[in-house]
């Protein structure tokens, strides 16, 4: 979806799993039910076969959402006599408004929808659908439609929000068309790729491209490890597949930049090799269970490097030690820092939690930790983050709460307040989102043109998050004395999908 950074529903967020080769080319151009995809016969030039064969796969997700809203109280008005002039019309509009009750009573709840649509595809014949997170959201109803028209309705099965995933289960009479993972390891810059999704709610459709670049960190979690594609990707593209030539996923497109909302051939898909581990775990527990060391780290940069006697910058550095992770008992210390984890080079610090969290829980790891100029060899046996984050959320909660800040202010034509409960309620954001909400556009300014709109939050302001209006005004203020003339922000909606706008401080 769209944004600087914008989901394909919002960033387009792709999400890429790794799986094994697809079977052999089928002889009719028609898609086989209940087998997988065939590649595409080495040589062609035209995608028609490709996009013919994969397509029965694809799908469009329509999700809804229902929640309870209670009306407004109505004001207290003193008692209008039966002389007073147009008494009986007040006593019957206020009647009206107040649903029959009397002046002052709370309108019963009313049911409020909201709808979003989004792409996925199938991945097992039985009916097994994956899919964005930020697609289905808390929905209550999810409708998986195929391209023949088929349309049927969908559990969940699992999701996670830290890599932007979600499985669903549908049922049918007949095997379904399905696609297989391929391995997104084996993908090189410049190798040719195909998408295919709903954007603008306009199905099935194809788009073609590269893959631009790897490993790209767009800071949209612990795990950013996106593919780059010029391969056009719009809102509502979010979960849809990007396949090789060989008609394998090998990503799956969740998020795009763009100052317009709409493609200008910066996309990102969830590589495979990232997307098959949890899907896997998704469809066996229904939740994820990631490996857990139990370490705050930070990068090398090359002077840190020097200082600690490192010859060049590498590995993660550990800033901080959780007293009841797994770290402490195998002798990590602050300071430390870890080159290679169960055999795996650690190239920086963002390769770390990508390998512990893809390493079984309970394992006994070995690790290469670089401590004083001296190679350590350490054993971690590792927890499981969701153990740990929930004894990190408990003592946090045991913390005494800060006392509240009045935090609104005015910059680049908006209008920015912290976050409440009531304008989270006010403009449906989910538990969880961090930046500051803009309550107000000015109609004249650039932000205004840049169609940044009332209810979305600024994440960032020139890289860095902002969690407070005054984080954002004192960012504002450092930029200007860089000599900055206009301000990067990464803004997003209530459901998460995110975008980079460049709004002039002028």
């Amino acid at each position: 979806m769209a944004s600087k950074f914008s989901h394909a529903s919002r960033l387009t967020r792709i999400a890429l799993l790794a799986g094994v080769a697809l079977g052999a080319p089928l002889a009719a151009p028609a898609f086989a039910q209940g087998t997988a995809v065939a590649p595409l016969v080495q040589g062609q030039i035209s995608l028609a076969d490709l996009a013919e064969r994969v397509m029965p796969a694809v799908v469009n997700i329509a999700a809804v959402t229902t929640s309870e809203t209670r009306g407004r109280t109505l004001p207290q008005l003193p008692q209008l006599g039966p002389d007073t002039p147009f008494g009986d019309l007040f006593e019957e509009f206020f009647n009206r408004r107040g649903q029959g009750g009397q002046q002052g009573e709370r309108q019963a709840p009313q049911q409020r929808r909201s709808q979003s649509a989004g792409s996925g595809f199938v991945i097992d014949p039985s009916g097994i659908v994956v899919t964005n997170n930020h697609v289905i959201g808390d929905a209550n109803e999810i409708t998986v439609v195929f391209s023949d028209g088929l349309r049927l309705k969908a559990e969940v099965v699992g999701k996670d929000a830290k890599v932007d995933l979600a499985v669903l289960r549908v049922k049918h009479d007949k095997p379904l068309p399905f696609v297989k993972f391929g391995d997104s390891d084996k993908i090189r810059i410049g190798d040719p790729v195909m998408a295919i999704g709903n954007p603008f709610g306009l199905g099935g459709s194809v788009s073609s491209g590269i893959v631009s670049a790897r490993n790209r960190d767009i800071n949209q979690g612990p795990y950013d490890t996106y593919i780059q594609t010029d391969a056009a990707i719009n809102k509502g593209n979010s979960g849809g597949p990007l396949f090789n030539m060989a008609g394998e996923v090998i990503g799956i497109n969740t998020a795009i930049l763009s100052p317009t909302g709409g493609s200008v051939g910066i996309g990102f898909a969830v590589p495979s090799s990232l997307a098959v581990n949890v899907v896997d775990q998704l469809r066996e527990f229904g939740e994820t269970r990631r490996g857990w060391l139990g370490v705050r780290i930070q990068n090398v940069d090359d002077a840190t490097a020097e200082a600690l006697g490192l010859g060049t910058a590498r590995g993660a550095l550990v800033a901080g030690v959780d007293d009841k992770g797994p770290a402490k008992p195998a002798g990590l210390e602050i300071g430390d820092v870890i080159v290679k984890f169960d055999g795996k080079d650690v190239k920086d610090s963002r390769d770390l939690p990508r390998i512990v969290a893809a390493t079984p829980v309970g394992k006994d790891v070995p690790m290469q930790v670089m401590r004083k100029g001296k190679e350590l060899t350490k054993t971690v046996k590792l927890g499981r983050l969701e153990d740990g984050e929930k004894v990190q959320q408990a003592s946090a909660n045991n913390k005494p709460a800060e006392a509240a800040k009045p935090a609104v202010t005015s910059a680049l034509g908006l209008e920015l307040s912290a976050q409440s409960e009531e304008l989270r309620k006010r403009y449906s954001i989910k538990d969880g989102l961090k930046g500051v909400v803009i309550t107000k556009v000015d109609s004249n300014s650039n932000a205004a043109d840049k169609r940044i709109l009332v209810g979305e939050l600024v994440v960032e302001v020139g890289q860095e998050a902002v969690n407070s209006p005054e984080d954002l005004t004192k960012r504002l203020d450092a930029l200007k004395k860089e000599g900055k003339k206009s301000a990067l922000l990464l803004v997003s909606n209530g459901q998460g999908e995110v975008r980079f706008v460049a709004v002039s401080m002028n």
